[in-house]
């Protein structure tokens, strides 16, 4: 009788283990907010698109070149490296990143609409010049970008911390523009 007991008791404790771990774990997943601020390729692999749309064909996104910034509110804004091989030589200058975002951005002073863009950095001797192009590769703005002689291992492109609360940095290489999120 003692042994039935025993044994009674060990199945009913493997019964509520096997119901408690899953309702725990699903509560904690449910309350798991989402990471806000920058977003690495890891962080990009479900959401990145791996092909995208421009000036009437499709690239294909690097993810292991991409980045981002996720807001307070959740809103995403994602840039990519794009294989532009397709493209003509003038559009392959300007066209180096995709850009997604969900809100209006503030790139020195332009203001950058929720959409789709391709992005690129020009130079010509010391001036540099951030380029966004809708899809269509017309020419929405240009801005100031700069130079980062001092940036140790620059990568093709990343995106980090700016230097005031809320501003961020998208690099292509030792080439860098600075943005927010626009008031």
């Amino acid at each position: 009788m003692m042994k039935l007991v025993r044994w009674m008791c060990a199945i009913s404790a493997l019964i509520l283990f096997a119901i408690t771990i899953p309702v725990l774990a699903q509560s904690t997943s449910a309350t798991a907010q989402p990471t806000v601020g920058i977003l690495h390729p890891s962080d990009l692999s479900g959401i990145l698109p791996g092909t995208v749309f421009f000036r009437g064909q499709s690239a294909t996104t690097q993810l292991r070149n991409s980045g981002g910034v996720r807001f307070e509110d959740g809103s995403l804004m994602l840039a990519a490296l794009v294989d532009n091989s397709g493209y003509s030589s003038g559009i392959q200058q300007k066209y180096q990143a995709y850009l997604l975002t969900e809100v209006t951005l503030d790139f020195g002073g332009k203001k950058l609409p929720p959409g789709a863009y391709g992005v690129g950095i020009l130079r010509n001797d010391e001036d540099r010049k951030f380029v966004v192009m809708n899809l269509a590769a017309q020419d929405v703005f240009q801005t100031a970008a700069g130079n980062d002689e001092k940036l140790h291992r620059p990568v093709p492109l990343q995106i980090v911390e700016g230097n005031e609360a809320g501003q961020y940095r998208l690099y292509l290489g030792r080439n860098y523009v600075d943005f927010q999120r626009a008031q």
